[in-house]
């Protein structure tokens, strides 16, 4: 018997969702969004097998229902399925990333047909929307639950299994730990972001040429920094606990650091660079997590037509796979560097002999 699921919320990681799931013929996946072009989309490409748009009869119909909608939309559309009179039990999740807020309504959820189990699949990308929907989006990536005080665990299996399509890393976590964790790795790092592109604009007033000064370092800290602000004040107002945490955090922290810095303790402040160096390099290197293992190499090529394709097919040739690319201060008519990431230390070691046989100067990012 074929699993009816409905998706509230078709952004990318509900249409995500929704085209992984609808590959299985064990699923029939419902789709709901207030953007009609949204649903249109989603229908047209197979991301989803039928739409509504009406909340309570596609919920009346679903054996389990995801949320895929910014966390305060989550929580209001929570308590719209509260008051629904269902003929059958049925799970609720969603993939909200903070999850105390959600988590307490879910524990003040009065509906006896309702089983919740939250959840916060700990992927993305630089594309937002249907149209950036990936199906493989989540393999290999960390998919956090948490289940509510009430939910049975016979119920936090069922939803597992309906997400192995997903190939993703299943682990559970309390709300509090989970966002602590998130806040640090994730929220926190977008507000640091943001920050530096704060001063950066401030000392455009001093030096206007900082805007074409901006590069290599800069650009890779604050990308993030890109992101919807809609979306991420949304979730700093939801964590706004832990984010206020690690702004007094930060502060101790660049204070010690200016300290080094004043008493010109070398010895001190090449100790604490090390010590991030080994830390950060250090992330995922053994098991793929929410920070991937990567091993660099950076290439300098020509600019100039099918020079970035050589490089890769070069390396394809030899079954490896690139994981990221990235053009580093590419100047018209001169010489650029490609930053590649393989996998493993033997993969970037394969590359790198390959391309300095074939002629390429390389240097290892070890």
């Amino acid at each position: 018997m074929r699993r009816t699921i409905f998706i509230i919320g078709l952004g990318l990681i509900g249409g995500s969702l929704a085209k992984c799931l609808a590959k299985s013929e064990a699923n029939h996946v419902i789709g709901y969004d207030i953007n009609q072009k949204t649903i249109e989309f989603a229908r047209i490409n197979g991301i989803i097998h039928s739409a509504s748009s009406d909340i309570a009869a596609a919920a009346k119909e679903a054996d389990l229902i995801i949320l895929g909608t910014p966390i305060t939309e989550t929580i209001e559309i929570m308590h719209t399925l509260d008051t629904i009179t269902f003929d059958r039990d049925v799970i609720i999740s969603d993939v909200s990333s903070v999850k105390k807020p959600v988590m307490e309504a879910a524990n003040c959820m009065q509906n006896s047909r309702i089983q919740f189990v939250g959840g916060h699949p700990m992927a993305g990308s630089h594309k937002k929307g249907v149209k950036a929907a990936k199906g493989h989006l989540f393999e290999n990536a960390i998919y956090v639950l948490t289940p509510a005080e009430t939910c049975q665990p016979q119920t936090v299996q069922q939803l597992q299994d309906v997400l192995e399509d997903t190939k993703s890393n299943i682990i559970e976590l309390e709300p509090n730990e989970h966002d602590e964790m998130t806040g640090v790795i994730s929220h926190f790092p977008h507000l640091v972001a943001s920050a530096l592109v704060q001063q950066a604009k401030k000392w455009q007033e001093t030096h206007a040429y900082i805007p074409k000064l901006a590069a290599g370092g800069f650009r890779d800290v604050t990308r993030i920094a890109s992101s919807s602000p809609e979306l991420w004040q949304d979730i700093f107002c939801h964590n706004k606990q832990k984010m206020v945490q690690l702004i007094d955090d930060w502060t101790t922290e660049m204070t010690d650091l200016k300290q080094m810095l004043l008493e010109q303790d070398k010895e001190q402040l090449t100790s604490y660079l090390k010590h991030a160096k080994e830390y950060r390099d250090g992330l995922g290197a053994k098991k793929k997590g929410a920070i991937p293992a990567f091993y660099d190499l950076y290439v300098d090529i020509r600019d100039q037509t099918g020079a970035i394709a050589s490089v890769a097919n070069l390396i394809a040739e030899e079954n490896v796979s690139i994981t990221n690319i990235q053009i580093l201060e590419i100047r018209e008519g001169i010489t650029g560097a490609l930053r590649l990431s393989v996998s493993t230390k033997d993969e970037q070691q394969k590359s790198y002999q390959l391309l300095r046989d074939k002629g390429y100067d390389v240097m290892l990012e070890e």
